[in-house]
């Protein structure tokens, strides 16, 4: 498999629309028609997000009859959390002096004071 385009990807993932349509597309496949019916949009428009969730690679869709169907590709997204996951490790160091600060605030139950 091809490296992913991460621009590509998180270009793709910044539309609310496109991340919904990833969401649907996780737990089961989809036509055009059926990802519309959970969106005020157009098939048509419906049509555009799913061509550009194509281009990033995080979609595959497949004639099937006179239908066209939507299957999730997660490959893209894994290289993408793996990107995050670095600056997750940033911020955890960048946190770390902070936590016994912390420690002398809160009750035994974790409230703060």
């Amino acid at each position: 498999m091809p490296k992913t385009d991460l621009d590509t990807v998180f270009a793709a993932l910044a539309d609310p629309t496109r991340r919904a349509i990833l969401g649907l597309l996780r737990d089961d496949d989809a036509t055009v028609g059926q990802l519309a019916h959970h969106f005020p949009l157009s098939q048509p428009a419906i049509s555009r997000h799913l061509r550009v969730l194509e281009s990033a690679g995080l979609i595959h869709r497949r004639p099937v009859g006179t239908a066209t169907i939507s299957s999730l590709r997660a490959d893209p997204l894994e290289d993408a959390a793996r990107w995050l996951l670095e600056y997750g490790e940033f911020w955890e160091r960048r946190y770390e002096p902070v936590e016994p600060l912390l420690e002398n605030f809160t009750t035994d139950d974790g409230w703060i004071i």
